[in-house]
């Protein structure tokens, strides 16, 4: 899974019509997409991770983060775009905290398409 968003537009698409999921270490943004893969981007701001240093350090451990669920991922039935913006407490923790916390959000969509299925 190397598909990743890249331009503003994509970005601002996801925010807007997305469904926001907040947690302890990121917030996620996810919105279906037709494309074949899921793609991701990833945020990290400087008001809340400071310097470029932790900033990039941050960006690194969501995309790891992000590769660490593909299983997960795979199980979806449908395809997504996925917006994981850092906070600061993300710094303080290796890639097992953000990546539970990661796991449950793709556990609520996947039970969110579930229920959308028809009978």
């Amino acid at each position: 899974m190397r598909n990743y968003l890249r331009d503003s537009r994509e970005f601002q698409h996801v925010y807007r019509n997305g469904k926001r999921y907040d947690g302890v270490f990121i917030t996620v943004f996810v919105i279906e997409n037709q494309g074949l893969q899921h793609r991701l981007g990833v945020t990290a701001s400087k008001k809340a991770l400071g310097k470029a240093v932790q900033r990039n350090r941050a960006k690194r451990l969501l995309r790891e983060t992000f590769r660490s669920n593909e299983p997960s991922l795979r199980a979806l039935s449908r395809n997504y775009d996925w917006v994981l913006n850092a906070k600061a407490a993300v710094l303080k923790e290796k890639v097992h905290a953000p990546g539970r916390e990661l796991a449950g959000i793709i556990e609520k969509v996947f039970r969110l398409e579930t229920r959308d299925v028809p009978r």
